[in-house]
């Protein structure tokens, strides 16, 4: 024993153990809470500081605050259903222009992949040029086979020039847009022919019909 430790009283030295022993402690528990919080401190970072712009978890664009209908311009019952909506004119919705087709076809796949959800989404087809539709494209998306309801626009020019402000608002025209059943436009997605798209619309539509049931008209 050194001249030193001789020279320190048996008590301060247990003292001085017993403290180093506190300190030990005091960091180890510290270290295990901030292992313990380290999942929630890194998911808040991500979410609210690190959030890159592709950090979404939707492919779908939002609408914030989602856009009211109007029940003055179709008669046609919108509340109550999960609605996917495209607007065409039926004088260009020929069986030669794969745009307009892509569009419907899309929409009835995406219902089609709702399976035993499928009920609860309604397709709409808003013919925005009063001209017939061709007996082709009408045979093929009929409302009993692909489920299809073909709209006319508002016959009124107030609800008509309300209707395309709705529609186009946010430049979301042609896009195929998604409304809620209260009934407000909520998402719209972009008309595509990738497969990695279409999984990524499936999952939104999917995610929505399984966490929303407010308002739904179920049969």
């Amino acid at each position: 024993m050194s001249n030193e430790e001789l020279l320190i009283p048996a008590a301060q030295a247990d003292v001085s153990a017993i403290n180093a022993r506190t300190r030990r402690g005091r960091i180890q528990m510290l270290l295990l809470l901030l292992a313990c919080a380290a999942p929630v401190i890194a998911s808040y970072l991500a979410y609210y500081v690190f959030k890159p712009e592709g950090g979404k978890t939707n492919f779908g664009t939002l609408v914030q605050p989602a856009q009211e209908m109007s029940d003055a311009w179709f008669d046609f019952p919108f509340k109550g259903k999960w609605t996917l909506l495209v607007a065409r004119p039926a004088g260009e919705c020929q069986v030669e222009n794969s745009d307009c087709l892509e569009a419907l076809f899309l929409m009835r796949q995406l219902r089609v992949a709702m399976a035993r959800e499928s009920g609860r989404v309604q397709l709409v087809w808003i013919n925005t040029d009063g001209k017939s539709v061709s007996p082709q494209i009408a045979q093929a998306y009929d409302k009993n086979i692909a489920g299809f309801e073909i709209l006319p626009m508002p016959a009124d020019p107030q609800s008509k020039a309300a209707f395309e402000a709705w529609l186009n608002r946010e430049g979301a025209g042609q896009k195929i847009q998604l409304i809620d059943p209260s009934p407000a436009k909520m998402m719209y997605f972009p008309v595509t022919n990738s497969s990695k798209e279409f999984g990524s619309m499936k999952k939104d539509l999917e995610r929505l019909l399984r966490f929303n049931r407010k308002g739904e008209s179920l049969p």
